[in-house]
């Protein structure tokens, strides 16, 4: 499903998805087309759901007119000096 057809039938509301297809341009990764998994009512519980989420599963407000993240590069802890 596209995001603009996620937009329409979920109108201003947390949805839980999955990841179908999307694309990296640069540090962007801009998302194609997704599953939906369930609405969620409210941001305390979206919040939670989105710290579980893991590998393709991500939480996101339809309020949002493109379905993309930035992609970050950790460099890791290398510890105190």
């Amino acid at each position: 499903m596209k995001w603009e057809e996620v937009r329409r039938l979920y109108p201003n509301q947390y949805v839980q998805v999955k990841i179908i297809k999307s694309n990296i341009e640069g540090n962007m990764e801009k998302v194609e087309e997704v599953a939906i998994i369930r609405s969620i009512s409210d941001s305390a519980e979206a919040t939670e759901e989105l710290m579980r989420s893991r590998g393709d599963t991500l939480v996101y407000h339809t309020r949002n007119e493109k379905m993309e993240m930035e992609i970050r590069n950790n460099p890791g802890f290398r510890g105190i000096i």
